[in-house]
């Protein structure tokens, strides 16, 4: 009569079930690190979409922002100056407001100001102006030496003048010069400025800083006129 060996059968299934038991638990932990994964992934994903999309709507909205400032710009405002001191005829955005004073009685024939919005203090020598125009009672070749002397200057506080010649495009025949730099008679303060003769005096335009040297090359000396 042959005997089993039934004690060798049950340690071999209580081997297997417990082989099964690591193994779901394995398989449970393995899922739940891969959902986990998963889930953190796509967080940090729809984040940094988010991010992207919200930055490339930023861009858009400052885009759309410098497009709608330029053409609220159009069309141009025209103060006209007295013919005594050149009929001047200074085109400037419509956004911009201006203060000039054409009496002939101050320290200039033609003082004028001009700033988007609001006009900043002109008594306060800090101000800084979009556009200035002056038409004085100097000597052109008086005004002009003065520059050239200024590029003379050593003073490491200052920016050397770069002088060159020039003519507004709708008065060609009347050639002055445009100097960029430090403006020493004008406060010290950094900007370009044009100088040109008008009679026995001296007209000059010039914008302060750089800020708005994009509108002074685009909008004030393509359209600025006198009568020299």
């Amino acid at each position: 009569m042959t005997k089993h060996n039934q004690d060798g059968a049950a340690n071999g299934l209580v081997i297997s079930l417990v082989f099964a038991v690591l193994f779901l638990i394995g398989a449970i932990a393995f899922g739940a690190w891969a959902y986990g994964s998963r889930q953190d992934y796509k967080a940090n994903s729809d984040a940094k979409v988010n991010i992207a999309v919200n930055a490339a709507k930023e861009r858009e909205a400052v885009a759309q922002g410098k497009i709608y400032a330029e053409k609220a710009k159009d069309p141009l405002r025209i103060y006209n100056g007295p013919e005594a001191y050149g009929s001047l005829g200074i085109s400037f955005p419509k956004t911009w407001s201006g203060y000039v004073d054409d009496s002939g009685t101050g320290t200039a024939q033609v003082d004028g100001y001009f700033y988007p919005g609001t006009v900043p203090a002109i008594a306060n020598p800090n101000s800084i102006f979009a556009l200035r125009v002056q038409v004085i009672n100097t000597a052109y070749s008086q005004v002009v030496a003065n520059l050239n002397n200024q590029q003379k200057s050593t003073d490491p506080k200052i920016v050397p003048l770069t002088i060159n010649p020039y003519a507004l495009p709708k008065v060609p025949k009347t050639v002055g010069v445009q100097a960029s730099g430090t403006l020493v008679d004008k406060n010290s303060k950094l900007g370009t400025m044009v100088v040109l003769p008008l009679r026995s005096q001296t007209l000059e335009i010039w914008t302060e800083g750089t800020q708005f040297l994009p509108d002074f090359n685009t909008y004030i000396l393509p359209n600025f006129t006198f009568s020299p």
